[in-house]
């Protein structure tokens, strides 16, 4: 059975992540402190290779643990190749950190140790990040052709008709690699004969325990549909007697159409329906701190083309330099969003309720450029000093599109959960101007979803070379 392959696996595993550390430990002496590759000096001190070589019997075990704390060792099934990096980076900070501290912490250890290469633990560190990952995306791409030819199959019964059972076909069907083979599903109201994409339902409910004593499973994944959760206990109850590992697949996708966030209430789950990451008060604080950051280096890089911007404005056009519109933000309180006029002077009335059209006569000829360049949107540096505003984020919206949108677009009002922001997701994927609502909507919530420091800062690097150059403005 599979279970017995993941031993087997787990076993060469932490064999190869042993051979791995042992092959980065001596690269990095041979690189460092040999002299063979970078030649030492007349007076470089160092300890001789039997002391440097004797550290291993402390470091491969220590290693070996730090990975199996960070889940190393989970199968690779399903699992994400950038959550599996993380976490050999936050192994490998965390051993370096250990070592460091051993070595040169104590004092008759440092001592000792004096001459233990500072140089050769970073080396190694990098090294052994570098041949960890190597060989895990070794074994996930021989592990992958494996599944994708028929072995190394995960056997699955799935109980219950519904959608999420569709779903979880669909997903199945898609991702061959991932080695699922659904022997089929038990379901009281679909015939017996019944097949959705070669997967047939094999029988009643009823027919659970007589199935698992006949046959050898893996799993089985409960994919009832939302009118049979009176049956879950019992169903539940047959499932553990047999002994075989079992999962719920929930069908409310139609309901909760998100990835929702379990919360333990003193034993007691909790399900968020939707996950923001940013309602974190650390996540909040430390997005805030490089706002702020951010916008102070902002103003003073950009700060001589916003004079320049500031002075074209009031040769060409009489009016004033800054334009100020509301705006709807976090929690959907309104504010006061800055631009750079790009347009003659209009009733404030009109220019509420109107949307810029190619070729708008209201557009001055510097504003034109100023917003194919996104000029326009540098005084809203000052909103994110203020707070107002985020360097990343859903862009926001006026009032009246607020109310129209959030009547039209399900889950519209979602985005107004975090700061809005100069930028965005949904911005650096060519969704701004004049393009779909509904797409921009699908990624402002991936993005408030799946909110990391890194995101933000990636989004930002987009930018660059993306979300500067507005083909969509008027």
């Amino acid at each position: 059975m599979i279970k017995d392959n993941q031993k087997r696996l787990n076993h060469i595993h932490v064999l190869l992540d042993a051979v791995m550390t042992v092959l980065a430990y001596s690269l990095a002496w041979f690189i460092v402190v040999s002299g063979q590759v970078i030649p030492l000096g007349h007076n470089v001190k160092t300890l001789n290779p039997p002391v440097y070589f004797a550290a291993l019997i402390f470091i491969v075990p220590v290693y070996l643990v730090l990975n199996a704390i960070f889940h190393l060792y989970v199968p690779k099934r399903i699992q994400g190749r950038r959550s599996e990096f993380a976490n050999i980076c936050k192994a490998n900070v965390i051993g370096l950190m250990f070592f460091t501290l051993i070595l040169f912490g104590g004092r008759n250890i440092s001592t000792y140790f004096g001459y233990f290469s500072t140089r050769m633990l970073l080396c190694f560190f990098a090294l052994n990040t570098l041949l960890l990952e190597a060989e895990r995306m070794a074994i996930r791409l021989f592990l992958r052709s494996l599944r994708t030819n028929g072995y190394n199959q995960k056997h699955i019964l799935l109980v219950g008709y519904s959608r999420a059972a569709e779903g979880f076909i669909d997903r199945v069907a898609l991702n061959p690699e991932w080695g699922y083979h659904i022997q089929g599903i038990l379901d009281d109201h679909k015939r017996e004969g019944y097949t959705y994409k070669n997967v047939r339902v094999l029988g009643k409910i009823a027919q659970l325990e007589s199935f698992l004593e006949e046959n050898m499973l893996d799993e089985i994944a409960i994919t009832l549909g939302l009118g049979e959760y009176a049956n879950l206990e019992q169903i539940v109850a047959v499932c553990e007697k047999s002994g075989v590992h079992t999962k719920f697949i929930p069908d409310y996708n139609n309901i909760i159409p998100t990835i929702p966030y379990m919360e333990d209430l003193q034993g007691l789950p909790v399900i968020h329906i939707r996950h923001v990451p940013l309602t974190n008060v650390f996540n909040a604080t430390v997005k805030r701190m490089v706002d702020i950051l951010g916008a102070l280096v902002g103003l003073l890089l950009f700060s001589p083309l916003m004079l320049l911007t500031a002075g074209l404005i009031k040769l060409t056009s009489p009016g004033p330099v800054f334009f100020s519109q509301e705006r709807i933000g976090l929690h959907n309180r309104p504010f006061k969003m800055y631009k750079f006029r790009s347009m003659e002077v209009q009733d404030p009335g009109k220019e509420k309720s109107r949307w810029t059209t190619p070729h708008d006569p209201r557009v001055t000829p510097v504003g034109r450029f100023i917003r194919k360049t996104s000029i326009d949107e540098m005084p809203q540096f000052f909103n994110i000093l203020i707070g107002d505003m985020s360097l990343v984020g859903p862009r926001p919206e006026r009032p009246l599109f607020v109310e129209k949108f959030k009547e039209e677009i399900p889950r519209y009002m979602i985005k107004h959960q975090v700061r809005p922001g100069l930028t965005g997701w949904a911005q650096v994927n060519g969704y701004r101007g004049d393009t779909s609502i509904t797409k921009r909507i699908e990624h402002d919530l991936y993005y408030i979803e799946n909110w990391s420091l890194g995101f933000d800062f990636k989004i930002m690097f987009l930018t660059i070379f993306k979300g500067f150059i507005n083909k969509n403005a008027y």
